[in-house]
């Protein structure tokens, strides 16, 4: 693994470099001819930190250089501050080992970092007009195409507002940055990416869910959500009941002619090909009526991403059908705000939940779907929610814990 830190002026690059070193045996690269574009009075990122426990680092005269001794050398870790301009970027992007972290934190923040450490050295801190005229050559240079272009091809962009090292530590905890399936997607990742990717097909107005039937890791059949062939599409006046704009989910499913994402792959594929041992991946959790025409095709197992709504009834039927019910959180990318990144935050959300239910007699749901709920629609979490018979119907059986009921569209 090889990650690359690009990021604006004092917001925490070799901070973060820093922890990779020193908490996960990574090993610095450099250019020798580091050029950033921008002079400024102290040589450090500004996240007030103990001095570094690690001297030594590799230094190469190009990056072609360096992508060579990475290359050669692939199975170890590897971490680089040297990312100044596209061209490098472009240079390493195609290496399957690769990642990209961009780091930002508000200005302010940053310049009060520099003032601090400016300090110990007695060194004249900028004002704040000429912290902004740097910050902005960083990001806008003509010489070296600048770095706000990096932002957007990043893996990752960290918003880092921590205040101190153990605070930034431990949102790195959590986020866990070194987790393989960053570079090379686990099935589970794959296959809720396709479904994810399906769900943009959807016409339905009121939410997108996509569909994705597996067998021995083999795309069977797709599907999404909306009205079906030959007639007009949802997003087109096709059903009132979606159109309608007033109601709450699950209110007038009779009069909705839209066909739910599982539905959709389920008459595609058909029982003959679904066979044995099928895995549905869907990003919602299905519905009980969903549900039902599920276990009736034989499907094995079901995956999801998002917890809607899945009372005990729906829970009940996977249990008794012998359906297994899981859900998946993905590594976390794009914008990722540290300081809302808790401690234990990145545990798998089922087995978080299996662990809450056999500690406390409640099912729960994944601590990945609380830690922002805006990432989830705003869903709350069932341990905000009357567990009525939901607990125990998902500790008696295979169905595992963290979902409920999901009405869609």
């Amino acid at each position: 693994m090889l990650i690359g830190i690009c990021g604006t002026i004092y917001a925490g690059k070799h901070s973060v470099q820093d922890y990779l070193v020193e908490r996960h045996a990574f090993k610095a690269l450099e250019l020798a001819h580091d050029f950033s574009g921008v002079e400024t009075p102290a040589s450090q990122d500004a996240v007030p930190r103990v001095q570094r426990a690690h001297t030594s680092r590799v230094s190469f005269a190009t990056v072609d250089d360096l992508l060579d001794f990475a290359t050669q050398n692939w199975q170890q870790r590897f971490c680089t501050t040297s990312i100044h301009n596209e061209a490098t970027v472009e240079a390493l992007c195609h290496r399957p080992f690769f990642l990209l972290l961009h780091i930002d934190a508000p200005l302010f923040t940053r310049w009060q970092r520099f003032k601090t450490r400016c300090a110990p050295t007695s060194t004249t801190p900028p004002t704040l007009e000429q912290f902004v005229q740097s910050n902005d050559t960083h990001l806008y240079n003509s010489t070296n195409g600048g770095l706000a272009a990096l932002a957007s091809r990043a893996h990752i962009q960290l918003l880092n507002s921590t205040t101190s090292l153990p605070a930034l530590h431990s949102a790195l905890d959590a986020l866990n940055l070194t987790d393989e399936s960053r570079l090379r997607p686990t099935w589970d990742h794959y296959f809720m990416t396709l479904a994810s990717l399906a769900a943009r097909r959807s016409n339905c107005m009121r939410r997108q869910v996509g569909c994705v039937l597996v067998r021995e890791n083999r795309v069977i059949a797709t599907g999404y959500n909306g009205t079906p062939r030959h007639i007009t599409n949802c997003n087109a006046g096709g059903c009132s009941r979606c159109n309608d704009g007033g109601g709450s989910s699950g209110v007038g499913l009779s009069t909705c002619l839209c066909l739910h994402a599982e539905e959709n792959a389920l008459l595609e594929a058909g029982r003959e090909r679904v066979g044995g041992g099928a895995v549905l991946y869907c990003n919602t959790c299905p519905c009980l009526t969903c549900s039902i025409k599920i276990v009736q095709v034989g499907i094995a197992e079901v995956v999801f991403n998002r917890s809607y709504w899945m009372d005990a009834e729906t829970a009940k039927i996977f249990r008794e059908a012998g359906v297994q019910l899981r859900q998946f959180s993905p590594p976390k990318e794009g914008l990722v705000n540290l300081v809302d990144e808790p401690a234990g935050a990145r545990l798998g959300s089922m087995e978080m939940a299996q662990r809450s239910a056999k500690s406390n007699g409640v099912a729960r749901a994944a601590e990945s779907n609380e830690e922002n709920p805006a990432s989830t629609g705003g869903i709350p979490s069932l341990r905000d929610e009357p567990t009525n018979g939901i607990a125990q119907a998902l500790q008696t059986g295979p169905v595992a814990a963290g979902a409920r009921r999901a009405v869609h569209p």
